[in-house]
């Protein structure tokens, strides 16, 4: 399977690579193309510091690394740790957060045998971990000639790809037989990949609640730096994908019984924020962007890594990715601030977690910009109902704690067996 997979890339290579091409241009900066074909000024490793190699893809994966990251650090404070992202956000979300939690920041190979090669020739890791769904054939086998053991950790399989997956489980199979140790989210991500072809899957929680648990917000200081009148109520508008999502959240806002309410919207993508402030402005709207210190009625928050920190100040969170079928966006980091959260209905990468805040009645399901607008106006006009919101939310948190120091075990448990082996020359 492995010579057909290289072979499909070599056939299919003017295709892939113009589509990549044609992404990158679509943001910026631009990737370090040298690193992505696996040329690294990384040193090699010494003797005395093992290496722990961890893969994120973009900044929700680097940020849901990071409490990983720190229990590494505070289980194996020995290893080393090169840290690994595919795009410029995601590089960027890297550099601009924690330091102390990683040694080296890197763009990650493509998936082409030269480059994976090159990578893990100037990397030599004795453990590379991937988070939650970044599985490349590539990667995974290389890694195991080199007797690198693999981990998936926080893994998951949406609902959205999972059908699609298995109907090529012949593929999938041969590539999962290449990974060690499949650790994943929930019980029916573990079904899931298992179905795929996985063996011994396991099941260590969602690192994610850790992330958004981590560290406390300052409200006040976000109050006065955003220019927000404490007098009036707060909404923040998280991760919004596309143009759909935009229309409908805008059309929501439009409602004449939120003229008064002060919003922060912060859409998933950047390069989303001049087509937001564009429509808005249509609708006779004053637009502020966080990135130009301009602050109004609506500010768009168009920055790297602030969002997770600012759902402190909102009297009600409402997270996109759902309200058009794009799989939801992540809600823990507002529930972990006590935010009341509104989402839409199509949270299938989410899917646990947006069932367990629903059912706790920390969240409410808007199906229409006119259901979002009457929740909206409803939940600000009623103090007690947000209060007990906020409380079950923040509860919902605290109880699912404690998966980022399992997988910081079960990285420090193949660390410990791997520096018994020595990799190729």
């Amino acid at each position: 399977m492995v010579l057909l997979y290289n072979l499909l890339l070599i056939l299919t290579a003017p295709f892939w690579s113009a589509w990549m091409w044609w992404r990158t241009k679509q943001r910026s900066p631009a990737p370090n193309w040298n690193e992505r074909v696996g040329q690294y000024s990384v040193p090699r490793p010494t003797k005395e510091r093992p290496r722990v190699w961890l893969h994120a893809v973009s900044v929700g994966e680097v940020m849901a690394a990071r409490p990983i990251l720190r229990a590494i650090r505070e289980r194996s404070p020995e290893a080393e740790i090169v840290l690994s992202v595919t795009t410029s956000s995601g590089y960027q979300a890297a550099k601009d957060g924690p330091k102390e939690l990683f040694d080296y920041v890197i763009y990650a190979p493509i998936d082409v045998p030269r480059f994976v090669l090159n990578a893990m020739a100037r990397v030599r890791p004795q453990v590379l971990a991937i988070m939650e769904t970044e599985l490349w054939m590539n990667w995974l086998w290389v890694a195991r000639q080199w007797r690198v053991p693999t981990l998936l950790v926080n893994g998951r399989i949406s609902d959205r790809s999972f059908p699609r997956s298995m109907r090529i489980r012949p593929f999938y199979a041969a590539l999962l037989k290449y990974l060690d140790r499949p650790l994943m989210q929930t019980a029916t991500d573990a079904e899931r990949i298992t179905r795929l072809g996985a063996k011994d899957a396991q099941v260590l929680g969602n690192c994610k609640f850790d992330e958004a648990a981590a560290g406390e917000s300052n409200p006040e200081k976000w109050r006065e730096e955003l220019r927000l009148n404490p007098e009036r109520p707060v909404v923040v508008i998280g991760s919004t994908r596309g143009e759909e999502e935009e229309a409908f959240v805008a059309e929501a806002l439009a409602d004449p019984r939120l003229a008064d309410v002060q919003v922060v919207w912060a859409p998933r993508h950047l390069e989303r924020a001049d087509a937001i402030a564009e429509r808005l402005q249509g609708q006779g709207v004053a637009v502020g962007r966080r990135s130009q210190g301009t602050y109004e009625r609506i500010t768009l928050l168009d920055t790297y890594g602030e969002l997770g920190d600012v759902y402190a100040v909102a009297d009600v969170a409402v997270i996109g990715g759902g309200f058009a079928n794009l799989g939801g966006q992540n809600l823990i980091q507002a529930l972990a601030k006590g935010a009341p959260v509104l989402h839409g209905p199509h949270m299938q990468n989410f899917r646990d977690v947006a069932e367990m805040a629903k059912r706790e009645e920390a969240s409410v399901v808007a199906v229409t910009p006119a259901e979002l607008a009457q929740t909206l106006a409803d939940l600000l006009a009623d103090p007690a109902r947000r209060q007990t919101m906020s409380t079950q939310a923040r509860a919902l948190v605290q109880q699912n704690l404690g998966a980022s120091a399992r997988y910081a075990e079960a990285i420090a448990e193949a660390l410990a067996q791997a520096q018994t082996k020595t990799a190729p020359r």
